[in-house]
């Protein structure tokens, strides 16, 4: 990593023209490095719309979230990673209080909506009880910590990817299979994380309400695949040293 370590947003988009318009000039350009607009393969003009304001661009190949995260990790500059909804969903401010965390020496930092005074206000009955149980559920398995689990507002550094293994198909393969979806890899970060004992830090972050566009959640598929995948992680992959902690505790040793 450089002396000075550097910032990379992606900014998540699926139809989001509306959220973008609001959000994203609430967003500071200097709090980052890099800022590039991941987009889905949009209609509504969100593509137009961020290229006209100067964003990099990059549109995905393949469907699914986690095929976002994997496609766009070769443009990636930055040290550290903030993954990030212009839905309304994330606040623009929680970038820059991810930013400040991050880089007091954590390797995943969660916006955690469930910390302290944060609320979500996007959560149902439904949504609520399921987080609640999945963030449990992590915890008593794989002895993390978390507050929120899920969350896609979080903060990490880029080699956490690949010590992790969050960039391998056979990661999501299985779950997948079984229940006809595709999956992102936040809820499999959380629980690879704990597992490998990494430095794993929250900040409060509210959940407001979405501004326009269609929720996208799959609540029974992912859910189910989810769950199941954190029941899987119990025999099927054991940690290894992380990259950037090898590397400290190398140069401490000289």
């Amino acid at each position: 990593m450089s002396s000075k370590p550097t910032v990379t947003l992606l900014v998540l988009t699926l139809n989001e023209i509306d959220g973008m318009k609001v959000i994203m000039p609430q967003i500071d350009r200097s709090w980052v490095d890099q800022i590039i607009i991941v987009d889905g393969g949009s209609k509504d003009g969100t593509i137009e719309w961020a290229k006209e304001q100067g964003y990099e661009v990059y549109v995905q190949k393949k469907r699914g979230i986690r095929f976002a995260y994997m496609e766009v990790m070769e443009h990636v500059r930055g040290d550290y990673i903030i993954s990030f909804s212009p839905d309304g969903n994330s606040p623009a401010q929680s970038v820059k209080e991810l930013k400040d965390k991050i880089l007091e020496g954590y390797d995943l930092v969660i916006g955690s909506r469930y910390l302290g005074d944060a609320k979500s206000d996007d959560d149902d009955l439904i949504t609520g009880f399921g987080n609640w149980l999945f963030t449990r559920t992590v915890n008593v398995l794989h002895g993390g910590r978390y507050t929120d689990a899920m969350v896609i507002l979080r903060a990490y550094k880029k080699s956490l990817v690949y010590d992790l293994d969050l960039h391998l198909d056979e990661s999501y393969t299985l779950p997948e299979k079984l229940f006809g979806t595709v999956i992102s890899w936040e809820p499999l970060m959380a629980v690879r994380a704990a597992k490998a004992k990494a430095r794993v830090g929250e900040i409060p972050a509210d959940e407001p309400e979405r501004i326009g566009g269609v929720r996208k959640l799959q609540i029974l598929r992912w859910g189910a695949a989810y769950y199941f995948q954190f029941w899987w992680e119990l025999f099927n992959w054991k940690p290894k040293p992380l990259r950037a902690r090898a590397q400290v505790q190398g140069a401490e040793g000289q």
